[in-house]
């Protein structure tokens, strides 16, 4: 963060020729200097490249309030909190106004009557660009209040007569004034509240207990819907659509290798995960998002897979506080912790009941057979095979160390292709990685052998032995 500028006056901010700009017109103009400059406007956006954000960029050029429609969990928060990031790092604001106005257009009655006495001694502060972002999540019970403003009794109570404008605590979409304000799963609030927003976002102006204050906001407002709620839980009633210049709708990731990149970014892993585990999550919310027995009008959302991995990692570090082993290394045996822990975050379609744990268990092999085909392609597993046919049986679980799964094998050459494919090594040598890492790749392997059905794998107690 750069330090805030030094003008503390009016006169000082004049003369140090700053221009003022409405917040549109300042995010318009900062996100066309990054266009230019080729500079990333939306850190930590992953997948929107060629879809969302053409159009959302669109829409703020044009200077348009913005709705997000999608389903849960598509990131539709994370990209409306990096907006702030289009405002200017610093704006002067009048000291201690209630609204952060700018000193060259005071819009409340006190802020007026203080620039008419002080002039150009009005003292200036500064406003970092992140207290310049308010966020609203939309329930049942946001009153107008909450939104707008209402009356305060302690004003009335000072003396103030019940129709002066001074009287009004204000809410959060004023309290935003030249900034920008989101309201979360806006089809929920209650139509009247909706109703309430119209005069902001249209005339400028608040209404509130039957008086209006003109009060010419300079906010960008934006919003996010669930596109079931929108049609069936709540709506959001038209003229206040109309009033949002642009909808966007917004969508999961396209590809498996974008679905990696979110997790990797948004996972907080306790333990080593390979990119072949992140990539078998991956197909795993993908051909869940494809299912037939999931009500797709609820989505699976990118937290699904963020919280899938987390899961493999802490059954993975659970392990290595159980055996000693170090580093923690991730194995497909974790993989078997997330079906169960993870089934309440899904909606099943009716008549699904009792067959949760059988459906999930189902698409992570297949997901698992799937990453295998693409990453195993071409090496010939049959040494693998016969070894374990030869009585080689290995024995892997939550209480299994990698040195005792590689330690039920002969030296093969095939499992340093194997490894080699996987990235666990760089070189000839499986000297060259962790136990941990080698042994993740040798159960990869034989796991999809048993998919395959070229071995066999008995599991009890926590324990999987694969055998011939």
């Amino acid at each position: 963060m750069n330090d805030a500028p030094t003008a503390k006056t009016l006169a000082e901010l004049r003369a140090s020729g700053h221009r003022q700009r409405g917040v549109k017109e300042e995010i318009r103009e900062n996100l066309l200097a990054a266009l230019r400059d080729g500079r990333d406007a939306w850190p930590g956006i992953v997948g929107f490249d060629a879809t969302v954000l053409p159009q959302l960029e669109r829409a703020l050029i044009a200077g348009h309030d913005v709705v997000l429609l999608g389903e849960r969990g598509q990131g539709k928060t994370r990209l409306l909190r990096t907006l702030a990031g289009l405002l200017d790092e610093w704006t002067p604001v009048i000291d201690g106004s209630e609204l952060g106005e700018h000193p060259y257009e005071p819009i409340t009655p006190e802020s007026r009557r203080r620039a008419e006495e002080l002039g150009d001694d009005l003292p200036v502060a500064w406003r970092h660009r992140s207290e310049r972002y308010a966020e609203k999540l939309a329930t049942p019970d946001t009153s107008v209040g909450d939104l707008i403003g209402d009356v305060d009794p302690v004003k009335v109570a000072d003396g103030r007569s019940l129709g002066d404008p001074e009287t009004i605590h204000f809410g959060l979409v004023p309290r935003a004034h030249r900034g920008i304000v989101a309201v979360n799963e806006l089809p929920d609030l209650a139509e009247r509240i909706q109703v309430a927003l119209l005069n902001v976002m249209e005339e400028r102006d608040i209404q509130v207990r039957g008086y209006t204050l003109r009060l010419p906001l300079d906010v960008l407002l934006v919003a996010t819907a669930n596109p079931e709620d929108y049609t069936n839980r709540g709506r959001i009633i038209t003229p206040l659509k109309d009033r949002f210049g642009a909808e966007v709708r917004t969508h999961y990731p396209l590809d498996v290798g974008q679905e990696v990149t979110l997790v990797r970014q948004e996972a907080n892993l306790t333990a080593e995960v390979g990119d072949e585990l992140l990539e078998v999550l991956a197909r795993f919310v993908r051909n869940l998002r494809e299912s037939s027995a999931i009500d797709q009008r609820s989505g699976v959302s990118a937290r699904f897979a963020v919280a899938a991995a987390e899961t493999v990692a802490a059954s993975a570090l659970r392990r290595s506080a159980l055996t000693g082993e170090e580093p923690a290394v991730a194995r497909p045996v974790d993989l078997e912790s997330v079906p169960a822990v993870l089934r309440g975050k899904l909606e099943f379609e009716s008549g699904e009941e009792g067959r949760e744990t059988e459906h999930l268990t189902y698409l992570l092999r297949r997901s698992l057979a799937e990453t295998a085909r693409a990453h195993l392609a071409g090496i010939d597993l049959r040494p693998l095979v016969d070894a374990v046919a030869d009585g080689h049986l290995v024995a892997t679980g939550e209480r299994v160390p990698g040195a005792e799964v590689l330690a039920a094998l002969p030296e093969l050459p095939v499992l340093h292709e194997v490894a080699a494919r996987l990235r666990v090594t760089t070189g000839d040598s499986l000297a060259d990685a962790p136990a941990g890492r080698i042994a993740s790749a040798v159960e990869f392997a034989l796991e999809s052998l048993y998919l395959a059905r070229k071995v066999a794998k008995d599991a009890h107690d926590g324990e999987v032995v694969y055998g011939p």
